[in-house]
């Protein structure tokens, strides 16, 4: 599995749906670019999801990562998220519309779950 990085795509599943990322730490880069850790894809806000009409809300957040953080590697003791990651976002139906990761934002670093 490969490590996520700030420029990592993640989509909801009405595939359209954005997932703007935020990383909290700087000490742990790839190629410049820094590494996502434990909670950095949860409450994040979506753009763009096309899931739209009467008594239909569109996925605008993100929730809890169902998986996708590595059990063994850790930065300044946060779990580090791999191209696992998934969790469910705020869209209609409740607790059912997911996201995932399209792109890692790297291709270079691996990583065990």
């Amino acid at each position: 599995m490969l490590v996520l990085t700030e420029d990592a795509l993640l989509i909801c599943a009405h595939v359209t749906g954005q997932i703007s990322l935020a990383p909290r730490q700087a000490w742990v880069t790839i190629n410049g670019r820094r590494v996502l850790v434990d909670s950095d894809p949860e409450s994040r806000p979506i753009s763009g999801c096309p899931n739209i009409g009467v008594a239909i809300k569109p996925c605008q957040l993100t929730l809890r990562v169902e998986r996708g953080y590595s059990d063994f590697i850790r930065v300044e003791g946060q779990r580090l998220c791999l191209d696992a990651v998934t969790g469910k976002t705020d869209g209609t139906p409740p607790g059912v519309v997911m996201y995932n990761v399209r792109m890692p934002g790297q291709d270079f670093v691996g990583g065990d779950a």
